[in-house]
């Protein structure tokens, strides 16, 4: 029977096992975005994952809305991830970056006063961005004009360049979370004319664009793709979701990307409904869930054929052996929401391994 322990064949990579780690922003990147043996010590220490996939990392320089998140924008920062792949892959591992556009989720406070932009003139409602000078209200978004999108498409395809000549085995678009790309998809958000707006034809056309770019660079079996289809973080909702969703997965089909990486709800429970079903009675390739499954909850799901995989946020988080946890039923450490963005190696790679075994190994 088809388990996570089954190996898969995502895009053109073997993995060892469907117990992938999911993209974990912890805001431990040095000045200027880099990224450092931290970092590198902490995906290493994960490694024995199927896959990871590394944490929403800046495409375009100026765009921070973490302030100690890391970038891909240049070749030092493509040397500095070079510190976390050579980790990872001695460690028998297997990684992919997330590349990201935060969009109106920036902040000026956090960019030299550079304005944010965005889909639509449309702040974020209901929270605060923290900044060096404390938390304060978001900005309403520079709106994008047309002429200014191939620019970031461009910015885009030179991450993904950046990213290969760091040693990543591929990269992950990032589509979800209210950010840039699920700004222009989503309605709520995306109340432009024109090529880009009112249609969700037009509204796709953004991450399309990035799509066929990224994939230029690296070849589709080295892509994915990370959607939000329910989830209201960020301030962002949409009409139809559901419908959102399997028209999304159907487009995807086209693109014969390494996997389609699924969020299968809302952090806040505003938008409800089963997105997974849709997308699987639809898309044709490689498809990982997230957003809060147990082990057996995966079992099931991937025996099934509902999923070929599953993302683990949090538990992987706490569990650099994570894997190895699961499978002789070993208790898992809890993790720390304290920890999960403050500096230095506290809450970030002290979590211990069961003490019946180092992680096995990623090979």
């Amino acid at each position: 029977m088809t388990d996570i322990f089954t190996p898969l064949r995502v895009g053109a990579l073997d993995t060892p096992n469907r117990i992938f780690m999911a993209p974990l922003t912890r805001c431990r990147a040095g000045g200027e975005h880099m990224a450092n043996a931290m970092m590198a010590e902490y995906y290493a220490q994960r490694a024995s994952a199927g896959l990871l996939i590394a944490e929403a990392t800046m495409a375009i320089a100026g765009h921070s809305a973490f302030a100690t998140e890391p970038g891909i924008y240049s070749a030092a920062h493509a040397a500095g991830w070079k510190l976390v792949t050579d980790a990872v892959h001695a460690a028998g591992g297997r990684i992919f970056l997330q590349i990201w556009h935060g969009g109106r989720a920036c902040h000026p406070a956090l960019n030299g006063g550079r304005e944010p932009v965005g889909a639509s003139a449309l702040a974020i409602r209901g929270d605060e961005v923290h900044t060096p000078t404390g938390k304060q209200p978001y900005t309403v978004p520079r709106v994008l004009a047309d002429d200014e999108i191939p620019g970031i498409v461009a910015g885009f395809r030179s991450a993904a360049e950046h990213a290969r000549s760091a040693g990543f085995d591929g990269v992950e678009v990032h589509g979800a979370n209210g950010y840039l790309l699920d700004q222009f998809l989503r309605d709520g958000t995306n109340k432009r004319s024109g090529a880009y707006g009112g249609p969700l034809e037009n509204r796709a056309r953004l991450l399309f664009e990035v799509i066929e770019a990224v994939c230029q660079v690296w070849g589709s079996e080295r892509v994915g793709l990370r959607i939000s289809p329910l989830n209201s973080y960020n301030d962002i909702i949409d009409s139809d979701p559901v419908g959102l969703a399997g028209w999304l997965a159907g487009r995807l089909n086209d693109f014969k990307l390494a996997y389609l990486h699924l969020m299968r709800g809302d952090f806040f429970g505003l938008q409800k409904g089963d997105v997974v079903t849709p997308v699987r009675s639809v898309y044709q390739g490689v498809l990982i869930g997230n957003m809060g499954y147990t082990a057996d909850e995966a079992n099931r799901a991937i025996a099934d054929g509902t999923l070929d995989a599953v993302a683990f946020g949090s538990a992987f988080l706490a569990n650099p052996d994570l894997p190895a946890r699961i499978r002789v039923g070993a208790p898992l450490n809890a993790p720390n929401p304290a920890s999960f963005y403050t500096p230095g190696p506290e809450g970030y790679t002290d979590y211990p391994v069961w003490p019946g075994g180092e992680p096995q190994s990623g090979r």
